[in-house]
């Protein structure tokens, strides 16, 4: 009995991982290609809506101490600080001078940014190549229920993007939300409100993205089980 109960709860999350590799192999280039403009979005809309709304953006670099980095690892620094700090720690910047000297605003990612974005960027890819294989396997799927699917899909992505969290200087708050760069003068309160919500939002979005992964690889992995598929 045990062992039924075991192959009953395993059953949906082999069908579900057998259904994402086999969308990778039918549809790699959906997969990279989504994915990669998600990531790219992500990283290119923040400076875009501050060069919009606040002031052209003037100047791009990689973090200079980045080649000392090797270094810092191999050092006697204790391992524990070393992990505390590295994801923290700035990859690259955008900024804008003010016209009154010192920086008018400045977006940065460091090492937690790029992972977060990496993550989304990946699990949409997935989704999306999921939905593609989905679509083209059934071709009754091709009505509402493929329109509504592709919908989901492109609104998780136009909130991940609106709502995603950015390191931002010169907005009144660490963190906020795309859509919240473009307002100035904004309350401290309400600032830290969209913070929190930004954050959220982020949380929430990868919970999404990893439900509609799990439901369409489950449903491919299970009609491939049911044709005979039993590689893994």
């Amino acid at each position: 009995m045990a062992g039924g109960m075991r192959a009953s709860v395993l059953t949906p999350v082999v069908d579900a991982a057998r259904g994402a590799v086999v969308a990778l192999r039918a549809r790699p280039g959906s997969f990279l290609g989504a994915g990669a403009a998600v990531f790219g979005a992500s990283i290119l809309l923040p400076p875009l809506v501050l060069s919009v709304f606040r002031k052209p953006v003037d100047y791009f670099t990689f973090n200079p101490w980045l080649k000392r980095l090797p270094e810092y690892l191999g050092s006697d620094v204790p391992r524990e600080q070393k992990l505390a700090k590295l994801p923290d720690l700035a990859l690259f910047w955008f900024s804008a001078d003010s016209p009154f000297g010192g920086t008018e605003w400045g977006y940065a990612v460091d090492v937690r940014d790029l992972g977060r974005l990496l993550l989304t960027s990946l699990l949409f890819g997935l989704y999306w190549a999921l939905w593609r294989h989905r679509r083209a396997a059934l071709a009754g799927w091709r009505t509402a229920t493929a329109r509504s699917s592709g919908m989901a899909g492109a609104l998780l992505g136009v909130v991940g993007l609106s709502t995603g969290p950015c390191s931002v200087m010169g907005c009144g708050a660490p963190v906020l939300p795309v859509v919240g760069l473009a307002f100035v003068g904004l309350s401290s309160t309400t600032l830290a409100l969209l913070s929190r919500l930004s954050t959220a939002a982020s949380a929430a979005l990868v919970v999404a993205l990893l439900v509609a992964v799990a439901g369409l690889g489950w449903s491919a992995g299970r009609a491939e089980r049911r044709r005979g598929y039993n590689r893994p």
